[in-house]
């Protein structure tokens, strides 16, 4: 009785061991033809036979029928990404947990075959990124590309992507990483550097800040917009020193931008650049004659001219004409007034002198 037991249970490993390498070699077959055909139909077939293979603990960790497995549902994951196919799981799953099956050790014997379901996977996670990403579903995505990181894809355009979600997500600390790789690692373009400048300017890192559009302007001397945010930091940090020596070539991006023309009269007044800073404060008021800073800038400049030497008519004049077109524009305004009461001080005009500081007294009282 019992050896008539054991005779039936061989039977039926041997005739379960056959079916299990029968549904193998089909699914195997059918793979092949779909790596051929592209044909879905014979991707299916070959999930339907490796799924059959894959009933029993034995033939569930061996690793032949688990890289098979994993090739099969990585490239469902990818070539059938409207999911044609019904599957209890995501196909992203399934390969994910057939792969892991495969032992570190026996892993080097299938080095193509897991290059091939690694790029399969990879390209899977991109896709669901993407359409995550129409649908506004930020976290998602960013979540799908630390996946195709993870699974070895390195390339600059995931490491972009990363950098840009992280920042839309508000990771800010991360996506400094990802941008400082990008900067450090590949030929990054300008922009790259302009957006990691503003996340150190979001973090309030001001000398990173400083420093990454430094670097920057070094590697992309004729780019405009780093230029034009390097000439407003230092604008910012009132370093009219390093304004002076660039600040023309911003001009020539823009000869008739008022801002940029007036602070570099206003930089160069401050390096005691009189006779520049004079020139652009003209040009300004050269195309917007009612610029109230230009007017008052040029007679402030002529007044101090006319305080050292009273002799001098053409500041005298040059002074009272630019601060009366000062005042003329902005009448209430008290630098102005402050200027004519020091010019019809030195000119000796009580009469205008007592009218300026009335004025004064009461917009003080006010």
């Amino acid at each position: 009785m019992m050896k008539a037991f054991t005779a039936s249970l061989l039977f039926l490993m041997i005739t379960g061991t056959v079916v299990a390498q029968s549904d193998y070699k089909e699914s195997s077959n059918s793979f092949a033809k779909y790596s051929k055909t592209g044909d879905l139909k014979d991707l299916e077939n070959a999930k339907k036979f490796i799924d059959a293979t894959y009933k029993t603990r034995r033939d569930s960790s061996n690793k032949k029928v688990n890289v098979l497995r994993a090739m099969i549902y990585s490239s469902m994951a990818y070539s059938d990404s409207t999911r044609k196919i019904k599957n209890d799981k995501d196909p992203i799953e399934i390969a994910t947990s057939a792969l892991s099956k495969i032992r570190p050790r026996d892993l080097d014997n299938f080095q193509g075959e897991v290059r091939y379901i690694k790029q399969n996977l990879a390209a899977a996670y991109i896709y669901k990124a993407n359409k995550s990403i129409e649908n506004q579903k930020l976290e998602e995505a960013y979540a799908d590309f630390l996946q195709v990181q993870k699974l070895g894809s390195k390339g600059e355009d995931v490491t972009y992507n990363l950098a840009l979600l992280a920042t839309q997500t508000n990771k800010i600390d991360d996506a400094i990483v990802y941008y400082k790789k990008l900067v450090d690692s590949t030929d990054a373009d300008a922009s790259k550097y302009l957006e990691l400048a503003d996340l150190y300017h979001k973090k309030g890192e001001n000398q990173l800040y400083l420093n990454t559009l430094q670097a920057a302007r070094t590697k992309f001397l004729n780019n405009k917009n780093v230029l034009f945010q390097l000439v407003e930091v230092y604008a910012q940090n009132k370093s009219y020193a390093a304004i002076v020596p660039i600040i023309d070539e911003a001009i020539e991006f823009e000869p008739e931008n008022i801002h940029l023309i007036y602070l570099a009269g206003f930089a160069n007044e401050n390096e005691r650049n009189i006779e520049a800073a004079k020139g652009y404060y003209t040009k300004v008021i050269g195309l917007d004659d009612g610029n109230y800073d230009a007017n008052l800038a040029l007679g402030l400049i002529h007044l101090n001219t006319f305080l050292q030497d009273k002799n001098n008519l053409e500041a005298q004049y040059d002074a009272q004409n630019y601060l009366l077109k000062a005042n003329e524009i902005k009448p209430y305004a008290v630098n102005t007034l402050r200027g004519l009461a020091l010019f019809y001080e030195a000119a000796d005009d009580i009469t205008q002198l007592d009218r300026v500081n009335m004025l004064l007294n009461q917009l003080s009282n006010n």
